[in-house]
Parts: structure tokens; C-alpha cells; sequence
């Protein structure tokens, strides 16, 4: 079956071919060759070089170049994409309605001036180009035509053929394109290079006609090259880019009456270059443009800046309209398109920080994982804190708080210049900014030695910030990296932020147990012995057996703290080292509970271990401070579900409860 429904389909696959082939392909070539013959211009009209259109205001000439269609005449200027296309698109489609010979135009006794060629509205005339197609000279004659009146109807026009025989009968739409003023067939945009093309912008001031600034496009970063090698702000950079690309031209200056004096282009305010691919473009803006006689300037138009200008190549001379905050950004861009992040961080994975403040000891945060495959099962993103032992001899390392750590690290990555004070500052100067003695050092180290801004490639070694006194503007410190000559003025936070404190530093988890781990002794009592709640598991006893002998306030309470107890946390850490007293408000005092735990750990090697927190009287609403010997001493502020725990079993008994409401407040509030 399905091989009968197979050959029925290619019987009549092979019959419509056939069909096709032998009946309607004479038809369709016959269609063709008539849409040939309608035609008004051959092939030719596909390969025009040169454009002159005589019939406006003033003649219109226009010429393909290698970079695309030009104005000439009245102008020397690019035409509008959009505007060169509806032209030749009008003349290679264009095609005769009706026509018929000047000979029959004689034998009915009319003549050219009853279809408005004698003197014709537009002399159209085409350059045909090379037979390759490429602008260049060409033995191809120029085309002429003529364009005349418009029918009786207004929606068809009369033109003369090129060879002058025959009078042909258009559409008018030929004679909206040819009508297009000089306006329209410019192009509006001052520059042609996109912004995803640029690779370099250069500029040059006036004022300072020695100084040139120039910024070169590398991967995904944008660097000064003069007068200062350094980073420049890929944001800023590439939306003054943007904005030099909205650049339109508002109106050209007559050639006869154009002074580059009066419109300050002898000697341009700013000389802006673009660079692409293969190819540049200079504009040059000269002075505002004031109002005749009185020389006031014009009324304000918001937030730009007319301007007389003129493109490098091009004679030209125009107005533009230029944003007052564009204008600022290219006069100071030494600074307003410098990168204000000190610290290039960018897609670098930092291995290590330290951090110095005067005569201290370093303290150093390292991570653990700076490679995945050898981390030794470090879970991603774990740091430890290193720190060097009171006695001078070796150093302890101790979990990080990954948060922190992360915290840390934003803030240094967004540490930005409140003003760039010195590119080359003398010894002196750095000696009375304070980096002789920086009140704070901070070095990052990165995964790869990859240079950082300013310094030579492959060059070795961590980014080391340095942070001096204060200045004289206040709240803003020195800051320069040591491998830069370059000093800036950064926020006084960046101090606050930068800790030299372990304790800051430090993971707040303090303990977890393991999945094979319990708790199988429970002990709070007042260093005075008295004792508040103990309890120790018997096997085969759970503690879910304890609890249920318990008042429903304290059976909360325990499982609370049993929780807790298990996974241990601190609010903040306080001390990195256990005391037998403890700092309140001001007055060191001894600690004035015990917590003392059973811990009993089950599998190979079964064992039990005792551990002890020492606990201060409650000091605040949300404040109680604990301390231990275990994890290499500790003194932290609890968190508020341990504390609420500690407070039924410790101060539960004591609490009064709710004020009794008195008969008159009841009688005064009823109804």
C-alpha cells in the first residue's frame, strides 16, 4: 500500500514539473522580458556612480565614493542612507506607462512644450560606473532625462527618454524624490563610526594646545595612553562616545560669508577624533554661536550649547548642538572620563588580603579555595584568618566569616577617587601626606600576577594601597598604590571599613556539631554553685523523655537552647581571646554563669568531651556576652534566640508576669 501511494506521488510531482516546464515557463519568460521592456533605464541603473539633479533652488550633485554617496554641489557632505536609496530604487524600478515617438507628435501638431519639455522642470543626468561595478571612470555616455509636466490626473508624469525619440509617461513618484531639498538628502549625524566600532578617542584643547588626551579601546577596557598611561571609566567613556555619535548638524554656513576666525575654527576650542576600523573622523568645534549686532548669545535651549563647527576634511562650516555636560567631559577629560575605582578588580579572583595599620602586625585573610580541583574539599568561597601568635612565634589561623570577607571585598572594589590630586608628586609630598607611615596598608593578592592599572605587563607581586593622613577637606584621606606615582583623595570610611581586628574577621559559627554528635549533658549554674537547670541522659533516655517532666516555659526554653547548643553562633565577636573577667560598661567583672555541655560522638573512635561557655549578666534588651576557652578562646555577644533561652531558665522563676489590672482601670474601661 504505502509503495502504490509513493509512485502516485511521484507521478504527479513529475506531471506539475512537466506542467510547469512546458506551459507556464514560456508565459513567465514572456512576462519578464515585458517588464524588461518597461523599463525606462537599462542595466545601467543599477550600477549609477555620479547623480546631478538641475531644477531645484540651486544644482544637486551627488557621486558614489569607496565610503559611500556624496554631496558635491551645494555641499561637500555624506547623503542620508535613507534618501540615496529611495532615489535608485525610483530609477531602477522605474518604468513607462505609455509613450509614443516625436514623429506622431508632429502629425497631431503638438510639440514638446505641451508636455513641459522644452524647458523642463529637472534635468536628471547619470554617471553610469564601471563595468565591475566599483566607483571609477567609465566608457558608459551619461544619462539624460528630462522631466516634464504632469498629466491632466497629477499621478503621472511626462518625461523624455534618454536617447530624446520618445515622449514616456512615469509615475509621479520620480518627481517627489528629485524634490528633495538639500536638508533631507544630508546626512544628519556628524560621525559615521558606531560606537561598537571605536578603538580610540582623541582630543585637544584650546587652551592647553600642548596637551593631547588620547584613549585607546583593549578588550573590555578603555586606557589612557597620553598624557598619562592609566585606566579611564569604560561607563563615561563610551557614553561620550554615544553622545558625539547624536551629534547633528543644525545649519550649514553660506560658503561666501564663512570666516573661521569669527566662528573660532581657526583655532578650535576642541579637536575631537574618533578612530574605527581602517578609517578616522575629526570634528571641530569652534566658539558658541551669538546672536548678529548685539552679540548676546541666543535664548537658552535647555541643556545644550549651540556651537559653529566643521569636520576636518570637509570645508563645511555648520552649527551643532552640543550637551553642556558633553562639553564639560571633553575639556576636563583628563579626569571626568578617568576610572574613579582605585583598585582594579574587575573578574579577578583575589587569593589573599592584607592588612597593616602603623606599627601592627599584619593580619592576613586568606582563601581556601583558590583552586577547586586541589581546595582539599574547603566548601567554595571558605577563608581562614591568619594572624600572628602574642608569644612572636609562628601564627594562628582560624575560620573566616565568608560574608565579611565578601563585604570586604565590594568595598574595596568600589573605592573610588573623590578627586585625583597628583600624577607626579615629590617625595615631600608623599612624606607630608603620610606615607611614610600610612595609617592603613592593604595589599591584594590575585589568583594570576596580572598587572594592575599603571604598572608594566607581567609584572609580579600583590596590589598594595596605601592610606595617608587626613587632608585638609575633611572626611577625605591620601590614598595612592604603591606602584603608582598617581595620589587621590578617597572617603575616611575606607579606615572604618578595613579593620585590623581578627575578631572582625572571624567566622561567626562558632561550633557545629556533626551528624554522629549529641548532646548528652545539660548544666546552667551561678558561679556562686547554685545550681538552675542540670540534667545528664542515662541510656537508654532521650531527651524527649526529659523534656515532657518539664513546665511547658522551661520545655521551650531547653529545646531552644539544645538547638543552639548545636550549632553555635555569635552575633559579633568581641574578644578573640577568653579572660577570666569580662569588660561592662566600662568595669571588668567576673562572669557570672557557667554553661556546662556533654558532648558525645558516636562511630570509630566513640568518645565524649566536656566543654564549657561562661555567660554575663544580661546588659541591655538584646545584649548578653558569652566566653569560652574552646575554639581557640573567644569572647562574643550572643544571638537573641539563645539569649531569650538563657533568660526563662535564669530569670523565669523571678518574673512576676503581667501587672494586675486594677478594679478602676476595668470599671473605666467598660462599655
Amino acid at each position: 500500500m504505502r509503495t502504490k501511494v509513493t509512485l502516485v506521488l511521484i507521478f504527479l510531482n513529475a506531471a506539475l514539473f512537466l506542467f510547469i516546464f512546458y506551459f507556464l515557463r514560456p508565459s513567465i519568460n514572456e512576462a519578464t522580458r515585458e517588464h524588461s521592456r518597461r523599463l525606462v533605464l537599462g542595466p545601467q541603473a543599477a550600477n549609477i556612480q555620479k547623480i546631478e539633479i538641475i531644477g531645484n533652488a540651486e544644482p544637486i550633485r551627488m557621486e558614489l565614493r569607496p565610503d559611500g554617496w556624496y554631496l558635491t554641489a551645494p555641499l561637500e557632505w555624506p547623503v542620508a542612507e535613507h534618501a540615496i536609496r529611495t532615489i535608485l530604487n525610483e530609477l531602477q524600478l522605474l518604468e513607462r506607462e505609455a509613450s509614443f515617438s516625436r514623429e506622431d507628435l508632429q502629425k497631431s501638431g503638438l510639440t514638446l512644450a505641451d508636455y513641459g519639455l522644452d524647458k523642463p522642470a529637472f534635468i536628471l543626468t547619470l554617471t553610469p560606473g564601471t563595468a565591475t561595478g566599483t566607483p571609477g571612470p567609465s566608457a558608459n555616455p551619461p544619462i539624460v532625462l528630462k522631466v516634464g509636466a504632469e498629466t491632466k490626473g497629477g499621478n503621472r508624469l511626462y518625461i523624455l527618454s534618454p536617447d530624446g525619440d520618445r515622449v514616456l509617461v512615469v509615475r509621479r513618484t520620480l518627481l517627489d524624490s528629485l524634490r528633495l531639498p538639500v536638508d533631507q538628502l544630508r546626512r544628519d549625524k556628524l560621525f559615521s563610526i558606531p560606537h561598537y566600532e571605536v578603538r580610540s578617542l582623541s582630543l585637544q584643547v584650546a587652551a592647553a594646545s600642548t596637551l593631547r588626551v588620547r584613549l585607546r579601546h583593549e578588550g573590555n577596557r578603555w586606557l589612557f595612553e597620553t598624557p598619562i598611561r592609566t585606566r579611564a571609566s569604560k561607563d563615561r567613556t563610551e557614553l561620550a562616545i554615544s553622545q558625539l555619535n547624536g551629534l547633528t548638524a543644525a545649519t550649514f554656513l553660506p560658503q561666501a560669508t564663512m570666516d573661521l576666525a569669527r566662528t573660532g575654527l581657526a583655532n578650535p576650542v576642541l579637536r575631537v577624533t574618533l578612530e574605527g576600523i581602517n578609517r578616522r573622523e575629526t570634528l571641530l568645534l569652534g566658539s558658541a554661536v551669538t546672536a548678529e549686532g548685539n552679540g548676546t548669545p541666543p535664548p537658552p535651549s535647555g541643556d545644550d550649547v549651540l556651537t559653529y563647527a566643521k569636520l576636518e576634511d570637509r570645508a563645511a562650516v555648520f552649527t551643532t548642538s552640543v550637551p553642556k555636560v558633553l562639553l564639560a567631559t571633553l575639556r576636563d577629560s583628563q579626569e571626568e572620563l578617568r576610572e574613579r575605582r582605585i583598585l582594579d578588580l574587575d573578574g579577578r579572583t583575589i587569593t589573599s588580603i592584607g592588612l597593616r595599620a602603623g606599627n601592627r602586625p599584619e593580619l592576613t585573610l586568606q582563601r581556601l579555595d583558590t583552586n577547586p580541583a586541589e581546595s582539599g574539599g574547603e566548601a567554595p568561597g571558605a577563608w581562614q584568618v591568619v594572624r600572628p601568635l602574642a608569644s612572636g612565634g609562628g601564627v594562628q589561623t582560624l575560620p573566616a566569616d565568608t560574608a565579611t570577607v565578601d563585604r570586604l571585598i565590594q568595598q574595596l572594589a568600589f573605592l573610588d577617587a573623590k578627586k585625583f590630586l597628583s600624577d607626579a608628586p615629590s617625595a615631600a609630598d608623599l612624606e607630608n601626606w603620610g606615607f611614610s607611615r600610612p595609617l592603613r596598608e592593604i595589599s591584594v593578592s590575585l589568583a594570576k600576577a596580572a598587572p594592575s592599572s599603571g604598572e608594566s605587563a607581567g609584572t609580579p607581586g600583590p596590589i598594595v594601597l596605601q592610606v595617608g593622613i587626613e587632608s585638609p577637606t575633611q572626611g577625605l584621606y591620601y590614598a595612592r598604590l604603591d606602584k603608582q606615582d598617581y595620589v587621590y583623595l578617597v572617603d575616611g570610611s575606607i579606615l572604618s571599613q578595613t579593620p585590623v581586628e581578627a575578631r572582625i574577621y572571624r567566622e561567626k559559627r562558632l561550633r557545629e556539631l556533626p551528624a554522629g554528635a549529641s548532646i548528652t549533658g545539660l548544666s546552667l549554674s551561678r558561679l556562686d554553685g547554685s545550681v538552675i537547670f542540670s540534667r545528664k541522659l542515662t541510656a537508654p533516655e532521650t531527651w524527649t523523655e526529659v523534656l515532657a517532666t518539664l513546665s511547658s516555659r522551661e520545655r521551650t526554653a531547653v529545646e531552644s537552647l539544645l538547638q543552639h547548643l548545636r550549632i553555635l553562633r555569635a552575633k559579633s565577636i568581641v574578644v578573640d581571646t577568653f579572660q577570666p573577667t569580662v569588660l561592662l560598661d566600662g568595669v571588668e567583672k567576673p562572669w557570672s554563669y557557667r554553661l556546662d555541655l556533654t558532648l558525645a560522638f558516636s562511630g570509630a573512635g566513640a568518645k565524649t568531651e566536656e566543654s564549657t561557655i561562661f555567660l554575663s549578666e544580661r546588659t541591655g534588651g538584646g545584649t548578653q556576652l558569652a566566653g569560652t576557652s574552646d575554639f581557640g578562646g573567644v569572647v562574643f555577644e550572643v544571638e537573641q534566640p539563645l539569649l531569650d533561652a538563657l533568660w526563662v531558665l535564669t530569670y523565669g522563676p523571678r518574673d512576676p508576669g503581667p501587672l494586675p489590672v486594677s478594679p478602676a482601670a476595668t470599671k473605666a474601661g467598660a462599655p
